[in-house]
């Protein structure tokens, strides 16, 4: 297939394009040619970037560890990689056997209130808006991710009960953690407060999901619907 015949990748269909397909369908479904692919970004005036990084890989009988051993130049050998997606490739090699080497870091367990609040302060303490903020835990208590679901003004922040559950899906968590802040210093939680709560502790519910407290924090002080047993029919 020559050059006029051949599909440039921004024309391929959109589950086909690397980035797309990664954005699409998760990073796990692209192939090593697609990842190495989005390292180089572009082909040669015969090869799409996909084409060239599968000729790449073919050199080496398809070993990501033969790859890792290639030299800039001799990555410079193939037509279309010149000295900087050379170096990007055996930085992107280095950095993964670096995180091979690495110890993964240690995740907050939560097993009260008290950690809840520990949790959440230094990303709310100082701020003059409202923030709201919440945590995803696997089955052991210990976080999987935190997320800012809404931003608001010096009252209360509009909080999209959707957003919630959809980052709780996204992380197939256990439990689930909110927190928001109150920059008046009123501790006591609102009528909107407590519909929300009730709202998303039940929604959860239907999705195997236990919300494991709401936390409204201000100075150094917090309110918990844990600890006041509001988190019960």
């Amino acid at each position: 297939m020559d050059s006029a015949e051949r599909l440039r990748i921004k024309e391929w269909a959109v589950e086909d394009r690397p980035r797309e397909k990664m954005l699409l369908k998760g990073i796990s479904s692209l192939s090593d040619a697609e990842l190495l692919a989005i390292l180089i970004g572009s082909g040669n005036t015969q090869e799409t970037a996909v084409q060239l990084s599968q000729r790449i890989l073919n050199t080496v009988s398809n070993n990501l560890n033969a790859l890792g051993k290639m030299s800039v130049k001799e990555l410079m050998t193939f037509n279309g990689i010149g000295e900087a997606k050379a170096i990007t490739i055996v930085a992107a090699m280095e950095l993964a056997r670096r995180r091979g080497d690495a110890d993964p870091l240690p995740r907050e367990s939560i097993h009260g209130s008290a950690q809840v609040f520990k949790l959440f302060y230094p990303l709310l303490c100082d701020l003059p808006h409202e923030e709201f903020w919440i945590a995803m835990t696997n089955r052991s208590g210990k976080v999987i991710e935190k997320v800012k679901i809404s931003q608001g003004g010096t009252g209360e922040a509009t909080v999209d009960m959707r957003l919630i559950l959809k980052a709780a899906i996204n992380t197939l968590c256990s439990g689930l953690l909110l927190c928001h802040n109150h920059p008046s210093g009123n501790l006591h939680p609102s009528r909107q407060d407590d519909t929300l709560t009730s709202n998303v502790r039940q929604a959860a519910q239907l999705l195997g999901i236990q919300l494991l407290d709401h936390i409204i924090l201000c100075d150094n002080k917090y309110y918990s619907y844990a600890d006041e047993g509001r988190l019960h029919d």
